[in-house]
């Protein structure tokens, strides 16, 4: 029988390991979400990194138009 502590330790790393839908993250050195989690970032710069972090593996362009998109917000909401 595994005790709590143990089953609750394996699924955290599992659950962290598992990109759902995809693999433009898998190759990445530091994931994108760990950056994002660690650094408590707003949902804005969060997700100004996660596209910039995937446009070439995934979207192109569209991606780095969505960087942008990001980026006017933050400046909207923060440097009116």
């Amino acid at each position: 029988m595994i005790d709590d502590y143990r089953y609750y330790k394996i699924m955290k790393d599992l659950i962290k390991k598992k990109q759902i839908g995809g693999t433009h993250y898998s190759d990445m050195v530091i994931q994108p979400i760990d950056f994002i989690n660690k650094n408590k970032l707003l949902f804005c710069e969060a997700n100004v990194i996660k596209y910039v972090c995937r446009h070439r593996n995934k979207n192109g362009k569209e991606d780095i138009m969505k960087a942008i998109h990001y980026l006017e917000l933050i400046l909207d909401r923060d440097y009116k």
